[in-house]
């Protein structure tokens, strides 16, 4: 059954990790950067062929790989190299350790392992927000979303997707640089997202209590607040986060020097280490519920 692959591709995330050598998705990156020298130009239209010819691409090889391997064995395989809960879970940890001994410094340093915004200058609530919020949309878009696009669409779907959220990590930004060749990109990001954000925020509210936290406030959360984030999918997983750990998330930041002040997520406390540790939990809950989810909607699809 395929519904088993992606089963075994969660697991082989948790219980092994990212592989080691031969990363496809750093391999992707490295084609994607050697094609962006070659491709930017400041527009909408060469950013358009730039993303479309690498996610098709990608597409391509993903069914490829079903034909040469068979889809169940190119299911688990790309669903497992598409996965990153358990390299997401180890690095909020570790940031979470350093804030709890006072050393602010080193928490600084592991901060760009989970997010891009700039860490110089974030007092320890600062910090183990910024690992909230990383775990809350990184649950949504390394977990859920590969494993949502398996169900629906295979192994091509798996890498279409990953391919599309790893182009709109590397140039779906508002700078100079990108701001209109990075526009399709991250278009296409937010498109293939929306499902998976979705179901992560539903699923965060059904497993809130793991971590303390009660459905019903969950859900209210995501309604009161999710809509106001400038994402239209990270805002709802962050805002089901913040509600079900009893959090308020959102506030001043940068990215690049850029300063930017997000809307309030959740009316609770500021975060701290031991919140990090509870995100984690919630985070592979919800990644274990996603999994048993899509493996019943690729069989029952299957079965149709």
């Amino acid at each position: 059954m395929s519904g088993a692959a992606l089963i075994g591709g969660y697991a082989a995330d948790l219980l092994v990790g990212d592989p080691r050598r031969w990363h496809p998705v750093a391999g992707f990156g490295r084609l994607a950067l050697a094609l962006e020298r070659r491709a930017y130009a400041p527009t909408r239209r060469r950013g358009a062929l730039y993303a479309g010819a690498l996610v098709a691409a990608t597409a391509l090889a993903g069914e490829l790989a079903a034909r040469l391997a068979g889809r169940r064995v190119a299911l688990a395989l790309l669903t497992w190299a598409s996965l990153g809960g358990r390299s997401l879970a180890r690095e909020a940890r570790a940031l979470a350790a350093h804030v709890r001994h006072d050393d602010l410094a080193a928490a600084r340093g592991a901060l760009p392992a989970l997010c891009g915004r700039d860490p110089a200058g974030l007092d320890a609530p600062q910090l183990c927000r910024a690992a909230v919020e990383s775990v809350a949309e990184n649950t949504g878009d390394a977990v859920v979303g590969a494993l949502v696009w398996g169900a629906l669409a295979g192994p091509a779907g798996v890498a279409a997707y990953r391919a599309a959220n790893t182009l709109d990590a590397m140039v779906g930004h508002r700078d100079d640089r990108y701001a209109d060749f990075g526009w399709a990109a991250a278009r296409l990001d937010d498109a293939l997202s929306w499902p998976a954000a979705r179901a992560a925020a539903a699923l965060t509210a059904l497993c809130a209590p793991v971590a303390g936290g009660l459905p019903a406030a969950t859900w209210r959360t995501v309604r009161h607040d999710g809509a106001a984030h400038p994402s239209p999918n990270a805002g709802r997983i962050e805002a089901a986060f913040a509600g079900a750990l009893g959090l308020r998330l959102g506030g001043p930041l940068a990215y690049g020097g850029r300063a930017e002040l997000r809307p309030p997520l959740g009316d609770g406390r500021p975060p701290g280490p031991q919140d990090v540790e509870r995100a984690v939990r919630l985070s592979l809950a919800v990644g274990a519920a996603a999994a048993a989810a899509c493996a019943a909607l690729r069989a029952w699809r299957l079965a149709r």
